[in-house]
């Protein structure tokens, strides 16, 4: 188990089945990407305002010119005037303006009339979820990602006991059954209940492709499908999403083409192996040995007579009973303090990502070609932590991206309202940061966990994610308080994950551990020096440290 990546060096890193496995998971990412941001397309609420009846004789230019008197006087854009004492007062030749101030506000007593100019309709328009209900949209985009927040919990444990292919394919069907559901739901509350369950295949999902390949692919290989090529094929989910929006306007039609994505995917079972470091780490030994003399057969390599050593063998046999449940990552100090840091800068990072996401997507104009460009600058900050991560440690790509996007979220504050072309080019900035950060933390936190929890441990950590993406939906609102508060706190989180990264153990060019025994110890501050063997940390005496040890900060 300790040299499990030189015991399959036979295969190389490159080989037809290494591209094979690299370009399936890639594309099973798709129905991921393709659902993530589904949130606004079903949830817009396009332009409108109060019915009017046929009977009435008022025009409906005379109410729209009265909408922006009710905005300039304060009131609520939801608030309108009883339409039968408007009408006997503009018979008297009252002005608009006299009419309005000197009338009771009340409810739209004959519904809404909703602008068709972008959308056909959506759940808001159907269920009418403004004004008195204007609460409940908001509330059904903290549903789903809550839904994705016990995805990656139940994906996780799924994954670490049963194996990654049934934990991937379980939530690729969920989230394809569940997309077609929501299209026939009967009533907001119908809706919400299936849209949780959407969720909760969502995330989950991608958790698992990532995973399953960074354990199957090794060397270059592997940071290349972590840090490019997983996510670019993610992001064309996305941008497909805009252009199927684009197509079907109505969002039960939308609903319906966002299932087949993932059923196209389902035959995927057949042609997508297992991990083979998930089976030896389960005791399965025949069961990796079979796949990867299979790999070698593809790759036209002859594998060795033995695969994994007996001395393996027997140290894996004598590991199997070892529990891999959520607790694990609480058990001891050093792994409970890597878990605690990893979940706090998770919730950060996703906090500032999908708040400026939902930001930009409410910016004026197409909201089809706004959410096209919003996915499109997420590319290039794939491609730089992937360059980074190359060649660079993983605390320092990390740290270097992320200060990037806080200091350019910081000098918002002096561009607001003065300079808006330059104001948008730090939201950009910003976020390529942000994005950036979260790409090199993917790597780094499968790299930090062992492979009997990685999977638990990927998914914890994208719990709190969605804890953060949950919460991001109202981050705007703190503006009522502080019209840069909102640019404040996002900044702030930034600078917080970069601050707790330097206390992380680096993973560059290590072997990725295996059992809780092989992980890292946290770095400490300041520089400490012991002579003293360390407590007992969950690891075995023959991996503790009993020489002299400094533990710095500059220490890589």
């Amino acid at each position: 188990m300790q040299n499990y990546e030189e015991s399959v060096s036979f295969l190389g890193t490159s080989g037809p089945f290494q591209r094979r496995v690299f370009v399936l998971l890639c594309l099973t990412s798709i129905p991921c990407g393709y659902n993530i941001l589904s949130v606004i397309f079903l949830l817009a609420i396009p332009p409108h305002h109060c019915h009017i009846p046929a009977s009435s004789n008022l025009s409906q230019d005379w109410i729209q010119a009265s909408i922006p008197v009710q905005v300039r006087a304060g009131r609520s854009s939801c608030s309108r005037y009883s339409l039968d004492v408007i009408q006997n007062q503009s018979v008297l030749g009252w002005s608009p303006e006299v009419v309005l101030s000197g009338l009771q506000q009340e409810g739209c007593r004959d519904g809404w009339t909703y602008s068709t100019e972008y959308y056909q309709s959506t759940v808001v328009t159907e269920f009418d979820l403004v004004c008195g209900n204007e609460w409940k949209q908001p509330l059904t985009s903290l549903v789903y990602f809550l839904g994705g927040l016990c995805g990656c919990f139940i994906s996780g444990q799924i994954s670490d006991r049963f194996g990654r292919k049934p934990a991937l394919f379980g939530s690729i069907a969920i989230l394809s059954i569940f997309s077609a559901a929501v299209s026939w739901a009967s009533s907001w509350l119908v809706f919400t209940v299936l849209f949780f369950i959407m969720g909760v295949g969502q995330i989950g999902c991608f958790i698992v492709i990532f995973v399953l390949g960074s354990e199957i692919l090794i060397g270059p290989t592997r940071f290349l499908f972590s840090q490019l090529g997983l996510p670019s094929v993610y992001v064309c989910g996305m941008l497909l999403l805009s252009g199927t929006a684009h197509l079907f306007r109505n969002w039960r039609y939308l609903s319906l083409a966002m299932a087949a994505p993932g059923l196209a995917f389902i035959p995927f079972w057949w042609l997508v192996p297992e991990s083979p470091r998930w089976l030896v780490s389960r005791g399965r030994f025949q069961e990796a040995e079979s796949l990867l003399r299979l790999a070698a057969l593809e790759n036209r390599v002859e594998a060795p007579p033995v695969i994994f050593l007996s001395t393996n063998v027997d140290k894996a046999e004598s590991q199997k009973a070892e529990s891999v449940s959520f607790l694990d990552l609480l058990r001891t100090k050093n792994i409970r303090n890597i878990t605690l840091m990893l979940w706090l800068i998770w919730f950060s990072m996703n906090v500032c990502y999908f708040g400026l996401s939902f930001d930009m997507s409410n910016l004026s104009g197409n909201p089809y070609l706004n959410n096209f460009l919003l996915s499109v600058v997420e590319i290039p900050a794939f491609a730089a932590s992937w360059g980074a991560a190359r060649r660079l440690p993983r605390c320092q790509s990390f740290m270097s991206f992320v200060m990037v996007g806080a200091i350019a979220l910081l000098l918002i504050l002096f561009t607001l309202h003065s300079h808006p072309t330059l104001t948008l080019v730090l939201v950009l900035l910003g976020k390529f940061g942000v994005l950036a950060g979260i790409s090199v933390l993917y790597m780094y936190t499968g790299e930090l966990f062992p492979t009997v929890v990685r999977n638990t441990a990927m998914s914890s950590c994208a719990m709190f994610a969605r804890v953060g993406s949950s919460l991001s939906p109202f981050l705007l609102h703190l503006a009522v308080f502080g019209q840069f508060l909102p640019w404040i706190l996002v900044a702030f989180l930034s600078f917080l994950a970069a601050l707790l990264c330097i206390f992380l153990p680096e993973t560059f060019r290590r072997p990725m551990p295996d059992t809780i025994q092989q992980m890292q110890r946290i770095r400490q501050l300041p520089c400490v020096s012991s002579t003293r063997p360390p407590k007992d940390d969950g690891k075995s005496a023959k991996d503790q440290i009993t020489v002299p040890d400094i533990i710095c900060t500059t220490r890589l």
